[in-house]
């Protein structure tokens, strides 16, 4: 596999900030020439690399209850697990290797959290599990599958520009279902990446430049977020570093420990950037992207705070899951156009 130019490395920065930024703000941060950036653009999109999803607010939706679930499967249970997670309308995404299954679940209550993860995860498929079920009305999920910090740091600019992006939280809070109209809105955005794949549309213009107005008002309220999503299977190394390891973190907050407190302690003294931040109150998943094992480090002058000893002053019961980024399937993908039934009127 080549490794990633220079202008590749920071246009992929750039897009993975890139939600509602302007096109010359996105030029500006990556200080490269416009056809270098429209070229790296494309390329990214047609490797791969990137891909857009448009991501609603699932209590708008009237599914506030989201289940993050990581289980270790034993092997001959796995592709019935896989299987039956996957075929839950509830489940946004399920990434599957042969020793860890992450999945995404939304629910209308934690009762039906609970009874539907009991369907489909019972005694006797798994060795080990850690299931969190959290409130989206508020700052539950901080950071959802952003992957903007890491590669800013990578790319060496000078902050981000709206990392991080979490998943619900509104701060308006939650004053009802949407309208006819503002649902299809709403669907007409969230199926746009799959209607465009399917029509042979390039991945570079699914981006919601030229939306109409009802769905502009939708990303503007907040209510639907569109995201530029990293694949980290199939991005190359970039200066000579590869963020290809897959790390999962779970544990208890001690008593004193706050967890916005925490993260900025992770991101600004350890330089840690997690893809993934899900609290409950009183337990803790961090995602995050590494180096493979044994991989050289690239040399840095800058010191930094130690990362697990970070973790271990805040966390009790440490557990870390670890595999190549290589290693998962995406048996569901952020498959948010789940949340709407087929037909959706005007």
């Amino acid at each position: 596999m080549r490794a990633l130019t220079e202008a590749e490395g920071r246009v992929i920065a750039v897009l993975l900030g890139g939600a509602g930024t302007s096109e010359r703000e996105r030029l500006r941060r990556a200080g490269i020439p416009r056809s270098t950036y429209h070229a790296a653009r494309k390329r990214a999109y047609e490797e791969g690399w990137l891909k857009d999803r448009y991501i609603p607010d699932p209590a708008r939706l009237g599914y506030p209850i989201a289940t993050f679930a990581i289980v270790r499967p034993y092997v001959d249970h796995l592709d019935e697990l896989v299987g039956a997670w996957s075929a839950l309308a509830e489940n946004m995404l399920t990434w599957a290797s042969p020793q860890i299954v992450l999945g995404v679940f939304v629910h209308p209550t934690r009762a039906a959290a609970e009874k539907s993860l009991a369907r489909v995860l019972p005694e006797g498929w798994s060795r080990w599990q850690h299931v969190v079920h959290v409130d989206l009305t508020g700052p539950s999920v901080p950071v959802y599958f952003d992957y903007e910090g890491l590669w800013a740091h990578l790319a060496g600019l000078v902050g981000t520009a709206t990392y991080p992006n979490g998943l619900g939280g509104s701060a308006d809070g939650i004053t009802g279902e949407l309208s006819r109209h503002q649902r299809w809105a709403a669907s007409e955005l969230v199926h746009r990446p799959f209607v465009a794949e399917a029509t042979g549309r390039a991945g570079h213009l699914v981006g919601p430049l030229g939306v109409p107005f009802s769905q502009q008002k939708m990303l503007r309220a907040g209510w639907v977020v569109h995201r530029v999503l990293l694949d980290p299977a199939r991005v190359p190394p970039y200066r000579g570093r590869a963020a290809d390891q897959l790390t999962l973190i779970m544990g208890e907050l001690r008593a004193d420990v706050r967890p916005e407190v925490l993260f900025a302690t992770l991101t600004r003294e350890c330089r840690v950037f997690p893809f993934l931040y899900v609290t409950d109150g009183a337990r803790l998943l961090i995602g995050a992207l590494g180096r493979t094992p044994g991989a050289p480090e690239a040399s840095s002058i800058e010191p930094r705070r130690p990362v697990m000893a970070t973790l271990q002053s805040a966390l009790q019961g440490i557990e870390v899951l670890g595999e190549s980024a290589a290693g998962f399937r995406a048996v569901v993908e952020h498959r948010y156009d789940r949340l709407f039934p087929s037909g959706v009127e005007r």
